[in-house]
């Protein structure tokens, strides 16, 4: 592996570490979706420097799925937090229960 691939991937290594510490501590939600976000595209961000190290297009398509999912995760993420805020966790409002009909 280069040099600069090798340097890449450990400031992205270190970043993974400073965000587990993060989830670890909190000390809100919010915290801990932005660490989820950036275990998504530091995730992929590795992913992509293993694809150009390797010449392997196989990490690409990985690290394409890995930020789409960091995505959704941090979306789903606000809307449950939402229904926490608004005392409806468990529960469908009229409005959700007309979306999924």
């Amino acid at each position: 592996m280069s040099l600069v691939y090798q340097a890449a991937a450990l400031f992205l290594i270190v970043n993974v570490g400073l965000g587990l510490i993060r989830v670890l501590r909190g000390p809100s939600r919010h915290d801990r979706l932005l660490t989820v976000q950036l275990f998504g595209t530091t995730g992929a961000a590795i992913l992509v420097i293993f694809s150009l190290e390797l010449q392997d297009e196989a990490y690409l398509d990985i690290a394409l799925i890995f930020a789409l999912l960091a995505g959704i995760i941090g979306v789903t993420f606000t809307r449950y937090a939402q229904r926490i805020q608004s005392g409806k966790l468990g529960m469908l409002d009229e409005e959700d229960s007309h979306e999924h009909h």
